[in-house]
């Protein structure tokens, strides 16, 4: 029932999302279908082409999508253009094949008449050989634009849109009704293109490959032609429809317009949220917001692409993974290190903080922490080895995180298991692991009553929040620095806790949390 009631609070949304996921599953299987069949009837012909296309096509689907995404992002960016790639060439396999062996499995008796009667190698392949393989190269056509629907999903990983942003904003707030959100619109799209595209294959069919042409008369075979006409007509009158609606539905930019990204978790949209609720409510500028855009070297990329004109980072992030700094200083060390090190190397200018220190930290069940008698990340190395802990995928690949933690604590866990997002609380609570890392202000500590170890060695640097931006930005919108300072040193980490309590557990939106903190406080 609550599901129910969230889908139609909702509506405008999943709507919103189920376009832009039809949109670039429509573009990826018009495309790979454009490029596969063109392929698959070179391959036929050039046969010693075969082996090179067919087994770089299978090196490709063999690839793990996420890691796919993650190699073009340096190349296309993030957004509509990588996830379209990453579709489109998942696609191309089933289509290349089928194209193929519907040409092949064309008897030579029917080319040896068609030759007889004098047509040419062009004739032949148009008027006899697509239209004989025509049904099993839709065959392929219909596998590719079902998996396109599921790989379009994870295009939502990096700011591509789509069901796919449900999915993920679910599992990282632990809302199952906005996972089903996704999940439902997107499994009844991949039903609908199913039942299309099988329309479309009957249609294409030649009429003799019907069971009961013996019985048909002349009248009924011209009334077949005349519906299956109609039919593919309909089918591209639709499709041509679509995308020209998905053109004139695309909403012109204004002219001053900023961009503004947000890392995967809730945190991340929130602050986001409250620079772009500010930067729209004191100045005429219109404010885009790609969230949920992956970790830290997604985001930053896009930034340095220009792709994104700003967003919050952490000084400690910034100094530790950014700028693989390792050695331990001061904070006021850090922040001027920081500063001068973006400037020079990447032309990225930083601001004040926000006020709080969102710093990394390790958290307990609290009956593990009075069973072991934990009060520190000393005290956690002395009895390590016989528990698990499950840290996030960013945290076990940075010198701030794990790695660092290993060396100055000397830990030894018993096993580590990555695993992003909110989903590492549930495996700790669920007793499926005994220790997770986390960030100071996240609201699920306090849900769950977790225990924070104290870094009493201090290997973690500041997280101070810290925006993000390119100087030639303030030369297009001098009123930015302004908006800054308003919230600069305004958010301590008992308001940011609460704020990402209000959305994690509370289950409000980024954009309604962040507005009742600008109203309380007298900004909005």
């Amino acid at each position: 029932m609550y599901i129910l009631q969230y889908m139609a609070q909702n509506r405008a949304e999943i709507l919103r999302f189920l376009i832009e996921h039809c949109r670039l599953t429509v573009l990826a299987v018009l495309l790979s279908t454009a490029i596969g069949v063109p392929l698959g009837i070179a391959v036929s012909y050039m046969k010693k082409l075969r082996p090179f296309i067919l087994g770089l096509a299978n090196i490709v689907q063999a690839l793990p999508s996420l890691a796919l995404l993650g190699f073009l992002i340096p190349f296309l960016g993030i957004g509509t253009r990588p996830a379209i790639f990453m579709a489109v060439v998942y696609s191309l396999l089933p289509i290349i094949k089928n194209t193929v062996t519907g040409l092949d499995s064309i008897s030579q008796d029917i080319v040896e008449a068609a030759t007889g009667i004098g047509m040419t190698s062009r004739q032949i392949l148009l008027k006899v050989k697509l239209p004989l393989a025509l049904p099993v190269i839709m065959a392929g056509v219909r596998i590719s634009a079902v998996a396109a629907v599921g790989l379009v999903t994870i295009a939502a990983f990096i700011g591509a849109g789509g069901l796919g942003y449900l999915v993920y904003s679910g599992i990282r707030t632990v809302n199952t009704a906005q996972i089903l959100s996704g999940a439902i619109p997107a499994c009844l799209l991949s039903l609908g293109i199913d039942f299309l595209t099988a329309r479309i294959e009957g249609f294409v069919s030649p009429i003799a490959f019907r069971k009961d042409i013996q019985s048909l008369d002349k009248m009924r075979i011209r009334k077949i032609l005349m519906q299956r006409r109609i039919g593919l007509a309909a089918a591209g009158l639709c499709v041509a429809g679509f995308m020209a609606g998905m053109a004139v539905s695309k909403k012109p930019q204004a002219e001053k317009t900023l961009i503004l990204g947000a890392k995967d978790y809730t945190e991340q949209n929130l602050m986001s949220e409250l620079y772009g609720q500010l930067i729209e409510a004191k100045t005429d500028i219109q404010v885009v917001r790609l969230f949920d855009l992956g970790g830290t070297q997604i985001i930053f990329e896009a930034l340095k692409k220009n792709e994104i004109n700003m967003y919050v980072e952490y000084l400690g992030t910034a100094y530790s993974s950014i700028l693989g700094q390792s050695a331990y200083l001061s904070k006021t060390e850090i922040y001027e290190f920081v500063k001068k090190e973006f400037a020079e190397k990447y032309g990225l200018q930083m601001f004040p903080a926000l006020g709080f220190n969102n710093t990394y930290a390790l958290a307990v069940r609290r009956d593990t922490a009075e069973k072991y008698q934990l009060a520190s990340i000393s005290d956690l190395a002395k009895v390590s080895s016989g528990l698990i802990m499950t840290p996030t995928m960013e945290f076990m690949n940075r010198f701030d995180g794990l790695p660092g933690l290993e060396t100055r604590y000397n830990l030894r866990f018993k096993e580590v298991i990555g695993m992003d997002g909110v989903p590492r609380y549930t495996a700790l609570i669920n007793r499926q692991s005994d220790v997770i890392d986390a960030f100071s202000t996240d609201g699920l500590l306090a849900e769950f009553d977790l225990v924070i170890l104290e870094d009493d060695l201090q290997h973690f640097p500041p997280y101070d929040a810290i925006p993000l931006v390119k100087p030639e930005l303030l030369k297009t919108f001098p009123e930015l620095p302004e908006i800054f300072e308003l919230l600069a040193g305004q958010i301590d980490e008992k308001a940011m806790r609460e704020m990402n309590y209000q959305v994690d557990v509370l289950k409000q939106k980024p954009e309604t949390a962040a507005k009742a903190f600008l109203t309380s406080r007298g900004f909005l």
